[in-house]
């Protein structure tokens, strides 16, 4: 059963202000992070296109940003039909819209139940999504509920959040674009973004998803959290959930 006490994580009320920052600092991150951090994308959108089985037709991206993953697939014309992104914010789901008319853009909260029937997706993709929600457990059930139980499966990539290495990364990163556009504390931003760490998502996803792979980023040779950035995970659904979930 969920952790009711834990779980959703209650984070304090946005002002208007507060609420306009944070979605103007999400969308200019997404367009800064692709010009200034190529490598780091490219693992980021990269390792779910590498682990995803041939044969695929149906997708659906959690938490999509501006699309950027859709320039690292090489989709069929059916593959773009089955291709359904996902974003809350609505200023990021009408730049999809925009620049990738051919597919399918859905705004909502991957925490609630979406209008999809179940076992609808071959993939289900969410690159640097998970550590964001406040109820992590709802949106892996329903991620669950979505995934084909057969031949789907769950592409991840996550922050290494708490580690020495990323906390000094936000610093000349995220951190320095924050205060050249708004001049105030960045602890505004991500201590209410970045609110689940490794250890919590990987415990949330046992229940119903097993390992296929997983790789770490910058240093796959040294597959410590304390010394990368980020992990990118292949999860297959279980047949049915552990009793435990």
């Amino acid at each position: 059963m969920q952790n009711t006490a834990k779980w959703p994580k209650v984070l304090p009320p946005l002002t208007p202000e507060q609420k306009q920052r944070s979605d103007e600092f999400m969308k200019l991150w997404h367009e800064v992070l692709p010009q200034r951090y190529g490598l780091l994308e490219k693992f980021n959108h990269g390792f779910p296109v590498k682990r995803s089985r041939p044969g695929f037709v149906t997708t659906l991206e959690i938490g999509a940003g501006l699309g950027e993953h859709l320039h690292f697939e090489k989709l069929t014309p059916e593959q773009e039909r089955g291709y359904h992104c996902n974003e809350f914010r609505p200023n990021m789901a009408a730049e999809i819209l925009k620049r990738f008319p051919r597919v399918n853009t859905v705004v909502g909260d991957c925490q609630q139940r979406m209008d999809f029937a179940d076992s609808s997706f071959d993939r289900i993709i969410a690159v640097h999504v998970l550590e964001h929600l406040p109820n992590l457990p709802g949106a892996i059930r329903e991620a669950y509920r979505l995934v084909n139980k057969e031949r789907g499966q769950l592409l991840i990539v996550i922050p290494t959040e708490g580690s020495l290495a990323y906390s000094l990364a936000r610093k000349i990163s995220a951190e320095r674009v924050w205060n050249k556009r708004f001049g105030r504390g960045y602890a505004e931003f991500y201590k209410r973004e970045h609110i689940n760490v490794p250890h919590e998502i990987l415990e949330e996803l046992n229940p119903y998803f097993t390992l296929e792979s997983r790789s770490y980023f910058p240093l796959p040779f040294l597959p410590m959290v304390l010394s990368n950035l980020c992990i990118g995970i292949a999860l297959r659904p279980r047949a049915t959930p552990l009793s435990s979930a």
